[in-house]
């Protein structure tokens, strides 16, 4: 049954319960009984009727009671129906949007950007931040040049329109003069500076079906050259800061998980997927424990939130921490870092 179905269900003192419940024990990690709810929760009934109540939440799966406790925590499906019916949030205050603003400014670079974002949501949350690496494609050419290194290898030297520099080896057919790999940069910068990668690749080989004149042999190549050169490839895929934090948390006390986590942050892969479901659906996802489907996350939940410019989505940005934490307070760090790194590598980006 999807969480909203569910709370549709509750009543408004289940609901009240509920909410109060997973707030105190976000707050102290102690399991909650009826009479510290008795107290705190608002509601003029009696403690018997808390304990009915409480009893009838446990058995729609949403609080556990731990063996060694008369209390009771929530489960992640209590925390999924808190986190998408019950959380009542509020923007970051300006004065720490302002701060990201200063953190995050124009024109440092991508790469330093990314670190620099990693490293901010995890101050501001305690937890661990992670950023997925745009693909250099995404990003507007600026200017390139070529320089022989041997026989049929060529260094190509790439400068981005956010100032970041690629150098890639290019093995070629056959050797190329100073002059002609000097022809060929000319060309590639008078006519293409200000446009993507792909969009050079596909127009050179456009032009190559038409073009019957002195450019062929130029344009021939110019085509062996830039398919390597401009070609997409690899490199660093995410940004991750903070992972020692976890390390001192309660709920992460478990040191096989804590291995299995830190191998999952060492390996990347299985997390950058799981950010890369997120980047299709604007505003923030939330992935809770066994949600997120992978075995060395069953312990924790994923915050994250698309970032990009010019209406293209660039990458994902999102803090991993205990299912224990302060949604209240991770939901809109995430939410105003994203948007904030976006509109820095908005003038950077060009194109």
């Amino acid at each position: 049954m999807a969480a909203t179905d569910t709370a549709d269900r509750l009543d408004p003192r289940a609901r009240q319960l509920l909410r109060t419940l997973i707030a105190r024990h976000i707050h102290n990690g102690e399991p909650v009984g009826s009479q510290t709810l008795a107290r705190h929760a608002g509601l003029d009934v009696s403690a018997a009727t808390i304990r009915n109540i409480l009893a009838d939440l446990e058995d729609s799966g949403l609080l556990s009671t731990p063996h060694t406790s008369a209390g009771r925590v929530p489960t992640a499906q209590g925390y999924r129906v808190f986190v998408d019916s019950l959380l009542q949030l509020k923007p970051l205050p300006e004065k720490e949007v302002a701060r990201l603003r200063t953190e995050l400014p124009i024109g440092i670079g991508t790469q330093s950007l990314l670190g620099s974002a990693s490293e901010l949501v995890s101050a501001m949350t305690h937890f661990v931040g992670v950023v997925s690496v745009p693909r250099r494609e995404q990003f507007a050419f600026r200017y390139i040049d070529f320089v022989a290194i041997d026989n049929q290898r060529v260094m190509a030297i790439l400068v981005f329109a956010d100032n970041e520099v690629q150098n890639r080896l290019i093995q070629t057919r056959r050797s190329y003069e100073p002059g002609e790999l000097e022809r060929v940069a000319n060309y590639l910068n008078a006519h293409f500076a200000g446009r993507s990668l792909a969009d050079i690749r596909a127009t050179l080989v456009q032009e190559m079906r038409t073009v019957r004149s002195e450019m062929e042999n130029l344009l021939a190549h110019t085509v062996e050259l830039a398919e390597q050169a401009l070609a997409p490839e690899g490199g660093e895929d995410m940004v991750v800061a903070g992972q020692t934090r976890l390390m001192g948390l309660q709920d992460l006390s478990d040191l096989d998980r804590l291995r299995d986590l830190f191998d999952a942050f060492t390996r990347k892969r299985e997390i950058l997927q799981l950010l890369e479901r997120t980047a299709g659906a604007p505003g923030v996802r939330i992935f809770i424990g066994e949600e997120t489907g992978l075995a060395s996350l069953e312990g924790v939940s994923l915050v994250s939130a698309p970032y990009g410019s010019s209406g293209q989505v660039l990458g994902v940005l999102g803090v991993i921490g205990p299912t224990r934490m302060a949604y209240d307070r991770v939901i809109p760090v995430v939410q105003a870092t994203a948007d904030v790194l976006g509109a820095a590598l908005e003038s950077s980006r060009g194109g």
